[in-house]
């Protein structure tokens, strides 16, 4: 037997609480099944959302287990390639939306939905990282692979209080990148510069678009987290041959723009896809991830680590009060 967060619904009321579960309550995960010992977790903005019914993330039905990240060990594998001991990560692929999440003691997954933990990353700072660290690196591959370099000038992040957006804030500044942050939040700007800002600028500079579709060329490269107007603006001010690596919509799905950017100052618009990233690539940005970040980085992005009773509080914190950091759920803490 062992525990979970368990989200139902009835007579259209959600529920939510920690049950306790027998390994036959998990739902099989088809001819590639790994069940997991889990030893970690995090609470990402959209697991505060499906927690506290604040958001349509649940696609699967009910009941299900919520949780968008886990890390633990093999148990039992179906796979070839996993063993019983092996260390492994799982994010993305609709893991605590469609298919029973991370926030809980045991799971059973897809072995091919799975990547082996680095070496010199341990389970909890896997979790420090999680889906928003993962995205970030992503991100910040995708420009150095496109030639934005440190000698380039300024990359700027936007959305960069959130969890994706700071910790891209800290991976380009230990890649000595100078980097502007973009931020609404007057109370996080410590925060970011304690994560690396050289400077910071408010989201006001980008919300309302572009006045013309070419402006001064301002940035190297950028991070995107926001969308919509924000990454109108920014297409239109990066300098020649600059890319932007494009990964969220909270202001808006639609994009208005020009060719110009594209065909006379021969820019990039990035798009990164964390959610079913081929693993080759995910191994590798998670190899990445444990060779960049020292064991100080991944401790200063640690808000807390709580236990699975602790998640609802934490998930209406989160959407309350907001978070500077990564909440860790420690799942052998139970």
């Amino acid at each position: 037997m062992f525990n979970a967060l368990v989200l139902d619904r009835s007579e259209g009321d959600l529920h939510v609480g920690v049950q306790e579960l027998g390994v036959e309550d998990l739902p099989a995960a088809g001819p590639d099944e790994v069940h997991i010992d889990v030893l970690y977790s995090s609470v990402n903005y959209k697991d505060a959302l499906a927690v506290t019914g604040a958001g349509k993330i649940i696609r699967g039905g009910y009941p299900i287990v919520p949780g968008i990240d886990l890390v633990g060990r093999v148990l039992e594998s179906k796979r070839a390639d996993l063993e019983e001991g092996d260390p492994v990560i799982g994010t993305g692929w609709q893991l605590g939306e469609v298919d029973w999440g991370g926030f809980t003691q045991r799971a059973k997954v897809d072995g091919g939905k799975l990547v082996r933990l680095p070496k010199h990353l341990s389970p909890k700072q896997a979790m420090v990282a999680g889906t928003a660290g993962f995205t970030a690196m992503l991100s910040v591959m995708a420009l150095e692979e496109h030639d934005v370099s440190p000698d380039d000038g300024e990359v700027v992040v936007t959305g960069a209080s959130g969890g994706v957006g700071s910790m891209a804030v800290t991976l380009l500044d230990v890649l000595d990148y100078d980097v502007v942050a973009s931020s609404g939040s007057e109370e996080a700007h410590e925060y970011l510069r304690q994560r690396g800002a050289d400077r910071i600028v408010h989201r006001t500079a980008f919300e309302d678009g572009p006045e013309r579709p070419m402006e001064s060329g301002k940035w190297a490269g950028a991070v995107d987290a926001v969308g919509g107007e924000t990454l109108s603006t920014l297409l239109a001010q990066v300098q020649k041959h600059g890319s932007v690596a494009s990964f969220g919509n909270a202001a808006g799905h639609e994009l208005e723009t020009s060719v110009f950017p594209f065909i006379l100052r021969g820019i990039n618009l990035l798009g990164i896809d964390s959610n079913t990233c081929p693993n080759d690539r995910r191994q590798a940005a998670w190899r990445r991830l444990a060779s960049v970040l020292s064991d100080d980085d991944f401790s200063a992005m640690t808000a807390r680590t709580i236990g699975l009773r602790e998640i609802p509080e934490a998930c209406e914190s989160m959407l309350s009060d907001g978070i500077r950091g990564r909440i860790v759920v420690d799942l052998q803490a139970e």
